[in-house]
């Protein structure tokens, strides 16, 4: 069982550790951001285009046997 630490022992050891931590430069955050949209936009884009193929795929199947 793991032992139970004092409230204030934990904030302090949060800190602790949070301090240690290398935080992103707005610059970086930004540039990621942007690459993550324009990642988002791309793959909404594939799929579309994917469903919109494998749509008619599907139709001119189920058209034929009519």
């Amino acid at each position: 069982m793991a032992s139970k630490t004092n409230p204030f022992t934990f904030i302090q050891q949060v800190r602790s550790e949070t301090a240690k931590v290398k935080w992103p430069s707005r610059r970086e955050t930004s540039i990621s951001t942007v690459m993550v949209l324009v990642m988002v936009l791309l793959a909404s884009i594939f799929f579309f285009a994917a469903d919109q193929a494998l749509g008619w795929v599907i139709s001119l199947i189920l058209n034929i046997g009519a």
